[in-house]
């Protein structure tokens, strides 16, 4: 059996009792990096007097997760398999899906435990009160996908949950600001740890606020929802596949409401005819 372990996003005491519970009975660990969960685990022995019988570690990670997938018998998952990702929960911006796809295609039980995840916490303190949102974890590092996608998610009629690294922060608020200072954001610093610290305001007032705070930690931005619709943003992709124009045009249209390339659109518009 395979059990997706979620771990503490800072705060030790965020562990449950279940989670605890799986540990002492693995037989095998499955981590995003052994040094983190070993690390973990000494922790976690050293406040709750947990008995880890189990000593037999294997990394599982974005570069390695496919081949060790590939190569492993189904047969692996007799014994108790749990996979815990560096913290929070296992296949949020971590992996851990393609483990349960397999699971799925194998016929091998599996078992997701509840826990912590810096979304979810944040997006209760925004104070928000849609309860429809977008998460779309980190933007690309590439500036000309970063922007277009930005530039799409600027346009949301629901609020969108980004995480960020501090040395890009002050960089993703520039960003924003040139494309709506006035759009009110919440800005969750550290969660769950000692300095957490939560930020709400328009965008180009904490772009200043920001400048001048230690911005050191892990990020989660909240940008409140457009107030601008735009007839192009209320066009779904059937609606502009049924459009009279000519393909070019059409290629154009959908690739600014989706992440595929007028080239890409293009094609694909010459393969269905």
């Amino acid at each position: 059996m395979l059990q997706l372990i979620p771990t503490p996003i800072g705060n030790l005491e965020d562990i449950s009792i279940r989670a605890l519970k799986a540990f002492e009975n693995a037989d095998i660990f499955l981590c995003e990096d052994t040094r983190v969960t070993k690390k973990l685990l000494n922790l976690l022995k050293n406040r709750f007097n947990i008995n880890i019988k189990s000593s037999k570690f294997i990394s599982f990670h974005e570069h390695n997760q496919k081949n060790f997938l590939k190569n492993i018998d189904k047969d692996f998952f007799s014994q108790n398999v749990v996979y815990v990702s560096d913290a929070g929960m296992p296949g949020i911006s971590d992996p851990g899906a393609l483990l349960v796809k397999f699971c799925q295609e194998n016929d091998i039980e599996y078992d997701v435990l509840p826990g912590p995840t810096a979304l979810t916490t944040a997006y209760a303190a925004s104070g928000f009160e849609s309860s429809e949102f977008s998460f779309y974890a980190f933007l690309s590092h590439k500036s000309q996908e970063r922007v277009k996608k930005l530039s799409q998610i600027m346009q949301n009629s629901h609020p969108s949950i980004l995480y960020e690294a501090p040395h890009r922060l002050i960089k993703l608020l520039e960003e924003i600001v040139n494309i709506d200072p006035q759009r009110e954001l919440f800005l969750a610093k550290e969660i769950t740890k000692k300095h957490q610290k939560f930020f709400k305001n328009r965008a180009y007032e904490l772009l200043e606020i920001l400048k001048n705070e230690n911005i050191k930690g892990e990020w989660v931005v909240i940008i409140s929802p457009s107030k601008e619709k735009t007839a192009i943003t209320n066009l779904d992709i059937n609606d502009i596949l049924n459009l009279d124009i000519s393909k070019k045009e059409k290629a154009k249209l959908l690739s600014k409401i989706t992440d595929k390339s007028v080239k890409e659109w293009y094609q694909e518009l010459i393969k269905g005819e």
